[in-house]
């Protein structure tokens, strides 16, 4: 616990617990949200090709809890460590430094 603690900068074993508890929660959060998502776009399980059908929801569900996670996040009292740590940093890499003013 100690090691997490200061890689993530966290100042006590509680809040590990409660970002252990965002990830898991968000995790099925994304997942749940991907399926009528998938079915809005038109694409059932039933009926469409899983080479389609699988890519298309992976990346709904990788888009869907790197949006979900800081929300998440908030409602536990630690929106500030998953936007510092994951989300600005996703952001980042893909290209939108240049609409961040603080990095």
């Amino acid at each position: 616990m100690e090691k997490l603690k200061k890689r993530w900068g966290l100042k006590s074993n509680f809040q590990i617990v409660l970002i252990l508890l965002v990830f898991s929660i968000n995790g099925s959060f994304a997942a749940y949200i991907a399926k009528p998502l998938t079915e809005l776009i038109g694409l059932d399980y039933e009926t469409t090709n899983p080479w389609l059908f699988w890519p298309v929801r992976i990346l709904l569900i990788f888009i869907i809890y790197q949006i979900t996670l800081p929300m998440v996040g908030f409602f536990f009292g630690q929106f500030k460590f998953f936007w510092n740590f994951f989300t600005k940093k996703m952001l980042l890499r893909m290209g939108f430094k240049r609409f961040m003013k603080d990095v």
